[in-house]
């Protein structure tokens, strides 16, 4: 039997993601964006009807109050009529907006809580105002316009459209009158006036979508701006915080790889000499006993520094991984900590050093502070990303807030688009949860 060609595998158009690239396209017609483009518009016209009737009800009455000074709170709040009808706005958006674009909010949040705060920070931000204009253009202008549109485009096709019909049952077979200046008295000419009623409405159909497009840019220009520059300033944030990481990376290990080829070569030549001395000096005297400290000094020294040189960066995360290295921090522990980590190869090395300080850091916080009889590690990589959960069966009441060293760690974490989140009830147990997004580097070793 000969073998199977291959077939070259179809290449499928990707979904236009925005009513101008939907227009570009033989298919227009047939997709859902002419329909996207009446529901905008036809949602427009009544929005802005209703901000007609509303804007000028609200100044009757508040010019009718004011008279007895009541009115001038309702006249000033004007200024803030922008906000919803803005707020409205940047939900209609996601009927024409580019997919998976959601219009932003341009306000900020104001810097203390209360109503003073919320006005004083609203009257000073220039959305607030170009909101406010926006609500009188789309009260003044915009809707008539669109409802205009909507007749000229959409309606008045289909009453053409309809001229067999309308000329069955209102003429009763013998004539009907189209957009009432048009007498048709023919079968004939009816189903010609139908046929050049669908040409107008698919013609119809793409004005509208250019007018679609064309509003939903002027929305989204005075009530969603898109701050191209301030982007740019978070994404070079985002890289120089990176950047920032790595460097500090790189000097922990320069910093590790000194002390491990400097100080402590020193200290351990320093306490061999030391135990050699004793060897060479007469028991029992003075000599002997001052050797004996100093040589113990110098090995708790080498001890400490050793621990030192561990949490700066421990060899073992450099040499195994994650894996090994959340093992060994277990076993450091005061508290039996239980270790269910199954890991499918090495991970990036940000990755894994994010990961083990904050396993370290949370078990020394479980010694110190939690009470618990017992912790536990598990985890694993899911779905593209590292997931590690470490509990404990303590007091709980746990705070991120209070110093428990986790802060720094959720930023660390935070760098790599990761997420740390805490669960402290009172009474416990305490549960704290890291996922950060990656695929491993190097497989498993067998």
């Amino acid at each position: 039997m000969l073998p199977r060609p291959l077939r070259a595998p179809r290449t499928v158009a990707a979904a236009p993601a925005s009513v101008w690239q939907a227009l570009a396209r033989p298919r227009y017609l047939l997709s859902p964006w002419p329909w996207r483009a009446v529901a905008y518009l036809l949602s427009g016209t009544l929005t802005g009807a209703v901000v007609l009737v509303g804007l000028v009800a609200w100044a009757v009455v508040g010019g009718v109050l004011a008279i007895v000074l009541v009115g001038l709170p309702l006249v000033a709040a004007l200024a803030f009529a922008g906000l919803p009808v803005a707020a409205l706005e940047r939900r209609r958006l996601r009927l024409i907006a580019p997919a998976g674009t959601p219009a932003p909010d341009p306000h900020a949040e104001p810097p203390a809580p209360g109503l003073r705060s919320w006005l004083t920070t609203r009257l000073r931000e220039p959305a607030t105002w170009r909101e406010l204009g926006h609500a009188l253009l789309t009260a003044g202008l915009l809707w008539p316009a669109e409802a205009l549109l909507l007749g000229v485009a959409l309606a008045a096709p289909l009453t053409v459209t309809a001229t067999p019909l309308l000329m069955a049952t209102v003429g009763e077979g013998r004539e009907a009158k189209v957009l009432k200046v048009w007498m048709v008295t023919d079968w004939p000419t009816a189903w010609a006036a139908a046929a050049l009623g669908v040409l107008l409405l698919a013609a119809g159909a793409h004005v509208l979508g250019v007018a679609a497009g064309a509003r939903a840019a002027l929305t989204r220009l005075l009530v969603a701006p898109d701050d191209g520059d301030q982007r740019a300033r978070v994404v070079e944030l985002t890289r120089s915080r990176a950047r920032l990481v790595d460097a500090f990376e790189t000097e922990r290990r320069r910093i590790e790889r000194d002390l491990h080829d400097g100080a402590q070569q020193r200290l351990v030549a320093l306490t061999m000499s030391l135990g050699l001395a004793r060897l060479d000096a007469p028991p029992g005297g003075p000599l002997a006993e001052q050797l004996a400290r100093a040589h113990e000094s110098a090995g708790a020294a080498l001890a400490e520094l050793r621990e030192l040189i561990h949490g700066i960066h421990p060899k073992v995360l450099a040499d195994y991984g994650l894996e090994a290295a959340v093992a060994d921090a277990a076993d450091r522990s005061p508290v039996p900590v239980d270790v269910d980590l199954a890991l499918p190869g090495r991970l990036p090395r940000p990755v894994e050093t994010a990961a083990y300080f904050v396993v370290r850091e949370a078990l020394a916080n479980v010694a110190r502070h939690s009470g618990a009889s017992r912790a536990r590690v598990g985890g694993g990589h899911r779905a593209g990303r590292l997931v590690l959960e470490l509990e404990d069966d303590g007091r709980g009441g746990a705070d991120t807030a209070r110093g428990t060293g986790l802060t720094g760690l959720a930023d660390r974490v935070s760098v790599l688009d990761g997420r740390l989140t805490l669960t402290s009830p009172p009474g416990g147990p305490t549960l704290l949860r890291v996922e950060i997004p990656c695929e491993p580097t190097e497989p498993a070793c067998a």
